[in-house]
């Protein structure tokens, strides 16, 4: 297993995970990310985070059935692990108590 940071765009990838869950596939995630950020998102760089996720032990994935509209070829399923949602729920606590700790006026213009 990899080290264990969650990048932000990582941590993106693993909330629109469980938005789309459980049908939460590289071109949904692609797509879900898109239209929440408004960025503009490549598989390539949501199938590189997939893998990384994948290798640090927060997902897992099970591919689904095949079907004739895709050419017979079956979609990979990802889906959270007890340790993903851990460290997820860890880096929301964190950013919760950052916001709740900074002070309103570093945000005021001089």
């Amino acid at each position: 297993m990899k080290g264990t940071n969650l990048g932000e765009f990582e941590e993106l990838v693993m909330l629109a995970i469980g938005v789309l869950h459980p049908k939460a596939y590289g071109v949904s995630i692609k797509d879900e990310l898109t239209e929440r950020t408004g960025r503009q998102i490549t598989l390539s760089a949501v199938h590189a985070s997939l893998h990384r996720l994948a290798e640090k032990g927060f997902l897992e994935s099970q591919f689904g059935e095949s079907s004739n509209k895709r050419g017979g070829k079956r979609k990979k399923y990802f889906f959270i692990t007890a340790f993903g949602a851990k460290t997820l729920e860890e880096a929301k606590l964190m950013r919760e108590q950052l916001w709740k700790d900074v002070n309103k006026v570093a945000f005021q213009n001089n």
